[in-house]
């Protein structure tokens, strides 16, 4: 396993702002120009987009507005940890995770929000499924925001799964492609063993 360390670092034109303060203030990272793409306006736009979604998803899942309903939330694409901080005024406890393979490394800057995060590789969807299914408590909850076909296919394997599973159109309306899966995994047993099955094994 691989170990990753940060050091925030310090910049010639600032230093960290104190929380709460440091989580919407633009990060050193981003106001030195040091995260090639990334400018103080695509981190306030999306800060706001975030906001917004969060707020979408609280229509999704009732449950979800409920303080106190959940404790433990990741985030599996990070990016700037705009969905950690849409959470800030709510007691819940968010994971940032930055793919190894995402274009840029964003990791350092959600540090500097005063977040916390790490790196993941992720597999194939199935095995994402997968462990989702091994970590996941019965009635956890899963958001996936994907185009329409990927998400019929990732639907095809939570029913395969025994999950409770929906497919919900963008915030923006119907018309947009990328489509919300939300899904709960359930509590459930295999069937219990029938007469027949209970005779065969005592016969054999």
């Amino acid at each position: 396993m691989k170990v990753y360390r940060y050091v925030l670092k310090e910049v010639s034109d600032g230093q960290l702002a104190k929380w709460p303060e440091r989580l919407n203030a633009i990060p050193l990272r981003i106001s030195s120009e040091t995260l090639e793409g990334i400018t103080k306006e695509t981190f306030l736009e999306n800060s706001e987009l975030w906001k917004n979604k969060v707020e979408y998803y609280k229509t999704i899942d009732y449950q979800l507005a409920e303080t106190g309903r959940y404790r433990n939330l990741l985030d599996m694409n990070a990016y700037l940890g705009g969905f950690a901080a849409a959470f800030v005024d709510d007691p819940v406890w968010v994971m940032n995770v930055v793919p190894v393979e995402a274009a840029k490394n964003t990791l350092g800057a959600i540090y500097e929000r005063g977040l916390i995060g790490t790196y993941q590789n992720w597999c194939e969807m199935q095995y994402i499924l997968l462990e989702m299914d091994r970590i996941l408590r019965p009635q956890g909850n899963v958001i996936i925001r994907e185009d329409i076909d990927m998400l019929l296919k990732i639907k095809s394997i939570t029913d395969g799964m025994q999950w409770e599973s929906r497919i919900v159109d963008h915030e923006k309306g119907p018309h947009q492609r990328e489509k919300i899966l939300y899904a709960v995994k359930q509590y459930w047993t295999a069937p219990a063993a029938t007469d027949n099955n209970q005779q065969s094994e005592s016969e054999s």
